[in-house]
């Protein structure tokens, strides 16, 4: 449905987006993700029309579009603060994407009406958007771009300006949606968590390069790197060196002491002597009052209350802090602590900082 070709945009000696690849398949969901700056919307304005690449392609349906404008591209665009026109009602504003594709009001009419309905504001046609919470100004935009019937669908940040419970709900909603619909959509967002709930593939993005494209389970059980494995949920991080290989298994001696077992990353080769960082999720982590030998000794600062489980942030002995979880009771702060892996814990080893 949608193939970017070695997209890169410059915007002088900056460069905004580098060599970026991809495909999307019909009716798949891509979510573009990373840090503010790193290129997810100047590569979505590109995908859309507003802004020219300085090089590379952009094939929609098998259709070059790179050179057309945006109304020539047969997309939709949900923007991030919905860019509702004040002055027209709810009706105008979903109509006013099929009027200025040259749609006729009577053709317009059962468009409007079943956007309207897809999006449970049938009865809404004659309110001002002003007069509209946030949710409903939401579920506007969304009903504008789904009018015309695009074949895909682009989202820059939507649910940024909603407040926690009404985005995950309306996030939850919106995937329903689309895979009801068995639309294609390519969407915009810095917050993990969302990329997680709504995607099937995300693409991470950082300083404009795309570092790594996978589903959400492969992506955080396998890292490409060091940013990817930060990025996508908590991550903890210490130094070792390798005495051991085998078979992409590395025996990392940590700077603290013991030997973890580590898989080395994907692309990453060390022999024994090499410096490496091992990254461990706080999940595969746990935390005993006893001395064992594959674990860390180290001092309780505090707990941060997560609901069903606490994390502590924990000050290793010759190391840097690490987050572990527990239950409330599992420790206090001042008290000293081991940690350990996890009975199989995934642990992955990746260059040093700066390798």
């Amino acid at each position: 449905m949608l193939t970017l070709e070695s997209l890169t945009r410059r915007f002088g000696e900056t460069v905004a987006v580098d060599d970026v690849s991809l495909e999307v398949e019909q009716g798949e969901f891509l979510t573009l993700l990373g840090p503010s700056g790193c290129g997810k919307t100047t590569t979505l304005r590109m995908i859309a029309g507003f802004e020219i690449p300085t090089s590379g392609r952009v094939v929609i349906a098998g259709r070059e579009v790179t050179g057309l404008k945006p109304q020539k591209r047969d997309v939709g665009m949900v923007f991030q603060n919905y860019a509702l026109f004040p002055h027209m009602n709810v009706w105008d504003n979903v109509e006013f994407g099929l009027r200025s594709r040259g749609v006729s009001r009577a053709d317009a009419r059962p468009r409007v009406e079943r956007a309207l309905a897809l999006v449970e504001m049938e009865g809404y046609g004659k309110r001002k958007v002003q007069a509209l919470s946030g949710g409903q100004q939401q579920r506007v935009a969304l009903a504008r771009a789904l009018a015309p019937e695009p074949p895909l669908l682009l989202l820059d940040e939507p649910l940024s300006n909603l407040d926690a419970a009404l985005r995950e709900r309306t996030r939850d909603e919106l995937r329903a949606l689309l895979k009801r619909l068995g639309m294609t959509a390519v969407f915009v967002t810095h917050d993990q968590e969302e990329a997680f709930a709504l995607s099937d593939r995300i693409a991470v993005m950082s300083r404009g390069v795309l570092q790594q494209l996978g589903t959400p389970e492969a992506l955080y059980a396998s890292p490409a790197n060091a940013f990817v494995a930060a990025f996508l949920g908590r991550a903890n991080f210490l130094p070792a060196t390798v005495e051991g290989a085998e078979g992409g298994v590395l025996a990392c001696r940590l700077a603290a002491g013991p030997v973890w077992r580590a898989r080395a990353a994907d692309g990453f080769e060390a022999r024994p002597g090499a410096e490496v960082r091992v990254m461990v999720r706080p999940e595969a982590l746990r935390i005993t009052r006893g001395a064992s030998d594959d674990g860390l000794r180290g001092r309780v600062l505090d707990r941060r209350f997560a609901g069903a489980l606490s994390f502590y942030r924990i000050a290793v002995d010759g190391g840097p802090e690490l987050l572990a979880p527990g239950a409330g009771e599992a420790a206090a702060a001042g008290d000293e602590v081991s940690i350990a892996p996890a009975p199989g814990a995934a642990i992955l080893a990746f260059a040093p900082e700066g390798g």
